[in-house]
């Protein structure tokens, strides 16, 4: 927060001294600005608070608190986009929210339920996984100031963003509080499998689609569109845990659809690129 000079008063000498006695101001920072900041605040104490339901075994309403969290984390920038209130502080604030909502927040709940009971192999899987969340959200960091990214890589992510990393992680779990799955020791081995399977999904450079696009609804759709969203809460509501687990598996479905369409547009790039650059044909006499 910048600082304003101090006020000076003129001498008789025409000379300048400054203004004693009186405390430098402070810029004032419009409201359009805290807004977003304060949901980003909101969803780092869900974050922060998931861990302590886990530490104390409450791990489905550890679930619902990191749930909640990424909620905020997609409606946060979109707030701060619609009040024009979108700043570099409020940018590092979010990626630091992510790191401790999505990252730390999922491994610490995956090492108290189960992995723990497989504590060298189980922890290496908590903290690849942690690692992968802060190198993603470095790299995306990075590559959102990068002014030659072609126009349509607003379409997807590259690697699977950290709070889809979060929720799909939480996969073994959902199983187990809606199904009554073992959490036993071949259990957790696979488990600690897929946690590090996900890990890689978030550090490699394989393409996500991105939700960022989505806007106003089509007129013929709007009712379509209203009745699929009440529809959605209302089973989210009543069935938390197997949502999660339909939501999970349609997005790690969705991932190879991602990644024809991103080879479609970089294909059509290149033959656009080679066309640009191939030299006109002679014309015959």
């Amino acid at each position: 927060m910048a600082e304003d000079a101090p006020g000076t008063d003129l001498d008789e000498a025409g000379g300048e001294e400054p203004r004693r006695g009186r405390l430098p101001r402070f810029r004032r920072i419009p409201l359009r600005f805290v807004i977003p900041n304060l949901v980003t605040l909101l969803a780092l104490c869900l974050g922060l608070t998931a861990i302590r339901f886990a530490s104390e075994g409450q791990f489905e309403t550890a679930v619902v608190a990191i749930v909640a969290a990424a909620i905020l984390d997609g409606i946060d920038g979109r707030i701060a986009r619609a009040l024009e209130g979108t700043s570099r502080f409020g940018a590092e604030l979010d990626s630091l929210a992510d790191f401790v909502d999505f990252g730390v927040a999922p491994a610490l709940l995956l090492y108290f339920w189960s992995l723990h009971e497989n504590k060298n192999l189980g922890w290496f899987a908590a903290l690849i996984f942690v690692v992968a969340c802060a190198l993603r959200l470095a790299r995306f960091n990075v590559m959102n100031d990068d002014p030659g990214k072609p126009a349509w890589s607003k379409h997807f992510f590259v690697g699977m963003p950290s709070p889809a990393g979060a929720i799909v992680v939480m996969l073994p779990l959902y199983l187990h509080l809606s199904m009554g799955l073992p959490s036993d020791r071949n259990f957790v081995t696979v488990e600690i499998l897929y946690v590090v399977l996900i890990a890689f999904l978030m550090a490699s450079r394989i393409p996500n689609f991105s939700g960022k696009t989505i806007g106003r609804v089509p007129r013929e759709w709007f009712i379509a569109v209203l009745f699929g969203i009440v529809a959605a809460i209302l089973l989210i509501a009543s069935f938390p845990m197997q949502m999660l687990v339909v939501v999970s598996l349609a997005y790690l479905a969705l991932i190879p659809l991602a990644i024809r369409r991103h080879r479609a547009y970089s294909a059509a790039d290149r033959a656009k690129a080679a066309e640009t650059a191939a030299p006109p044909a002679a014309q015959s006499p």
